[in-house]
């Protein structure tokens, strides 16, 4: 595993008193940010919340939309390291939390909202509390399936070495997860984690202006400033959203994503030790402030007092697995029966509603299914054709990644929503129509899922194997299709399978787009969920998210099972 060099004394920057000072403003202005937030929270629950579209009102929206970000992606990566790393270790378990997952997966966001919203609203009637948390929520939803389901692809790709160096140095479960697992799974988790914000960001219209019936559930953010700027047919105000839309995404991507990202290129697989990752630009000029460099010194204490490993003292017996523990024993068992009471009481509710769909409703959400599955086939198919190259591309080139990853990075955390009245005025342009031009809005949703997991196996690929393949100077059919394609193909099918997943929830905004005072809906199930829900249509609600839900799963379980099987049987390293 690559190691990163430090830098000698002679060699480090020179503090810089301005520097100083522009961290300690960056600092004030955080602690103002979160008494802003919580002042927002605290606020008393309003009938209907006003939203100026002066954009002298953008930066406290985007203030408040960053801050539902990533309060979701705390909660986020907490669940895919707790609910990942569980599924991996307890076989018994897997059996019923993937499957949970995948039911989780394929419910699209208008089918979690209105109860949600309802509950949490009722839950704190006097505050703004309820509905910032459904709001969380609903982003925590956009986020977290694909990071879960990459990190419990990560672990099971850590070599078996690994495991038994952890096993030989008697590594707790702390010291397995920092040295083991974490490193082996870094890259991957990171590219995922940008695409998942990516996600959430993407029904941000939705959950921040958020409608069911005549009732109004809407909350102060970008996304409710632009869906209000649509719905009253403001240029002005969605050209500003838009900037403002990009701002927060540049900012994210060069303070957070692109150093986190450099950062874990220490940690990929290979035999070349030595190997030095040359810190980012934010980096380095962080580093000649006084205080950042307290902040550093303080941290790696405290990882020196905590991370230090325990000495070899005698080598363990090999054994098969990992012990049982009591926690993982009655973990299983609470776990099952929060799981039967869940079932049991959604169980009896679904059929109270499902009793009010009527024959009809049900041919025309069977056939509404039927031309949505063909756009989502189309989505995907199209995304592949061009995501598959530039993501090797970009994943075997660090240089052009670090030249392409900012307009990469935005383009793919970009809200298309945003901008669907306008893609759909190009369409309409052409002489098309909502029917196929669903397509279109669809991907801009979902290829992205592809890109990220492709570059992410494409740049773990190690460099031994790498300089082998160019050793052996393939012609470039068999070296696309003896080396690249098996090498990414795990990541390939597991991007497959979350823009698949990605792209039935994009249709509840795709087949059904509000631009000004027009509504241009096509034939397809998200526009009928969309549609329940503007009507409060409950039954008719209920019945098209659970048939959405059965056919995700069923493909999930009948043709990205077997790929999935395929790629760990044959296209691991190190098996």
């Amino acid at each position: 595993m690559a190691t990163h060099s430090s830098p000698s004394p002679a060699d480090a920057p020179r503090a810089a008193w301005w520097i100083d000072i522009c961290v300690l403003l960056g600092l004030a202005a955080f602690i103002a940010g979160i008494s802003s937030i919580a002042d927002e929270w605290e606020q008393p629950l309003r009938n209907t919340v006003v939203i100026n579209l002066s954009p002298t009102a953008l930066p406290k929206y985007m203030l408040f939309s960053l801050a539902r970000g990533w309060i979701a992606y705390f909660f986020s990566l907490l669940f895919t390291l707790l609910v990942a790393s569980w599924a991996f270790y307890d076989q018994r378990t897997r059996r019923f939390l993937l499957p949970a997952l995948d039911v989780l997966q394929s419910i699209p966001v208008l089918g979690f909202l209105p109860g949600l919203v309802l509950f949490l609203v009722g839950l704190f009637p006097h505050s703004n509390i309820g509905l910032e948390l459904a709001c969380v929520l609903m982003i925590f939803t956009g986020q977290v399936w694909n990071m879960t389901f990459s990190y419990y692809d990560s672990l099971r790709a850590v070599p078996a070495e690994f495991h038994l160096l952890g096993k030989l140095y008697h590594f707790n479960w702390w010291h397995r997860f920092w040295r083991v697992e974490l490193p082996s799974g870094a890259q991957g988790l990171l590219y995922n984690s940008m695409v998942s914000m990516a996600g959430g960001w993407f029904f941000l219209s939705i959950t921040e202006a958020f409608r069911l019936g005549d009732q109004d559930f809407r909350v102060p953010g970008i996304g409710s400033y632009m869906s209000m700027a649509i719905e009253q047919g403001d240029a002005r105000a969605q050209i500003c959203g838009v900037i403002a839309m990009g701002i927060v995404i540049v900012l994210v991507d060069r303070l957070v994503w692109w150093p986190l990202l450099v950062w874990s290129r220490r940690f990929k697989l290979d035999d070349f030790a030595g190997v030095v990752v040359a810190p980012s630009a934010f980096q380095l000029w962080l580093s000649r402030s006084h205080f950042a460099g307290l902040a550093a010194s303080l941290v790696e204490r405290l990882r020196r007092r905590f991370l230090t490993l325990a000495p070899v003292t005698s080598v363990p017996q090999p054994t098969e697995g990992l012990p049982r523990t009591n926690l993982s024993h009655w973990g299983y068992w609470i776990f099952i029966g929060l799981l039967i009471t869940l079932v049991g009481w959604g169980g009896i509710k679904l059929l109270g509603l499902l009793a009010h769909v009527t024959s009809s409703d049900w041919r025309e959400i069977l056939a509404c299914t039927a031309i949505t599955f063909g756009r989502v086939i189309a989505a995907v198919a199209l995304g592949t054709l061009w995501t598959v190259p530039v993501g090797v591309w970009i994943g075997l080139n660090p240089q052009l990644s670090s030249r392409l990853q900012p307009f990469i990075q935005f383009a793919a955390s970009f809200p298309a929503p945003m901008i669907y009245p306008w893609i759909l005025g190009l369409v309409f342009l052409v002489g098309g129509s909502l029917q196929w031009g669903a397509i279109i809005l669809i991907l801009l949703g979902t290829q992205w899922y592809i890109l990220f997991n492709v570059a992410a196996s494409a740049a773990a690929i190690p460099n031994d194997i790498v300089s082998c393949a160019t050793l052996l100077r393939l012609s470039p059919w068999r070296h696309w299709t003896r080396f690249i394609l098996p090498a990414v193909f795990p990541g390939l099918v597991t991007g497959w399978v979350t823009a698949a997943g990605g792209a039935w929830n994009a249709t509840i905004v795709s087949e059904y787009v509000h631009s000004g005072d027009r509504l241009y809906a096509a034939t397809g199930l998200g526009a009928l969920i969309s549609r329940a829900t503007d009507t409060g249509n409950f039954p008719k609600l209920t019945a098209a998210v659970i048939i959405m839900a059965v056919v995700v799963v069923g493909i999930n379980r009948t043709v990205w099972k077997k790929l999935q099987s395929l790629a760990d049987n044959r296209c691991r390293f190190g098996l």
